[in-house]
């Protein structure tokens, strides 16, 4: 199994390095990998493409690069970021996640949002750099809390109005200032459910893309209420049992490994005498 080793670096590509090219929010996916060498970008597209280093694939270094799919070999379809992380187990997705993350943040902060200057590449660390503020920006991370509520043996699972896929997942939010994490899962489980938890108690966590999110996650407990949804947010919701679960996300998200490590949990705690 490749091994992948997240990094920073401001040497450029050469040409026995690794791109992974991008195109909007979709991955260029080569017939076999998910890499192309830098060569078979074609020079065209290297005058307009600007490649960022993410990291190390199996000691190659690897860089993100947006290219159109008339630039690579073959012509390969877009793999949509989503996609490739939900619905292909195969699919490297620290890679992906640090890439696409990575790429958002070169491509927010090109200028400087405090005087609109031009940034530079900062020479020690990962941060675009403002010579005339002497200020540095950095890629931006947006901590989220995402949480499965047991009460007795059952579980809330829910499926989000926003969401085509019909999975149902867990509720989930981003965290507010002034607020701490176990706050921020009280306060996101009452807005669009209803209901109060109590026990809350971390679990894991996860890089999450979309664009620059760190999934927090966490277990509680009910504590009481009625299911009152947040229709804009979600748009059903029920408590399942382990074993009569609807379609949930895989396991290479953080909400399936909460959901499955919730079942699991549960399941013990019934096979006790």
């Amino acid at each position: 199994m490749a091994i992948w080793t997240p990094g920073w670096s401001t040497k450029d590509p050469g040409d026995d390095d690794l791109v992974l090219a991008i195109t909007g929010d979709a991955v260029l996916k080569p017939d076999s990998g998910w890499l192309n060498p830098w060569q078979t970008i074609l020079p065209t597209a290297r005058a307009e493409t600007s490649t960022v280093y993410v990291g190390q694939w199996d000691g190659q270094s690897v860089y993100v690069a947006e290219t159109n799919a008339d630039a690579l070999p073959g012509n390969p379809e877009p793999v949509p970021l989503r996609d490739a992380l939900l619905m292909m187990e195969d699919a490297p997705a620290d890679m992906l996640g640090t890439a696409f993350q990575v790429h958002q943040w070169w491509r927010d902060h090109r200028f400087c949002g405090r005087c609109g200057g031009t940034t530079s590449l900062h020479p020690l660390e990962r941060a675009k750099w403002c010579e005339d503020c002497g200020i540095p920006w950095y890629p931006r991370l947006a901590p989220c809390v995402i949480v499965v509520i047991r009460r007795g043996d059952h579980m809330l699972l829910a499926r989000s109005s926003r969401v085509k896929r019909r999975f149902f997942s867990l509720i989930a939010g981003f965290v507010e200032p002034g607020e701490n994490i176990e706050e921020a899962v009280a306060r996101e489980v009452k807005e669009e459910t209803g209901l109060d938890v109590c026990g809350v108690r971390y679990q894991a966590s996860q890089p999450w893309p979309f664009p620059h999110q760190l999934m927090l996650g966490f277990f509680a407990d009910y504590a009481g209420g009625d299911l009152v949804l947040q229709e804009d947010e979600i748009a059903e919701a029920d408590w399942y049992r382990p074993g009569e679960l609807p379609p949930v996300p895989p396991s290479t998200t953080i909400a399936g490994r909460l959901i499955h490590a919730m079942a699991r949990e549960i399941s013990g705690a019934e096979a006790q005498p």
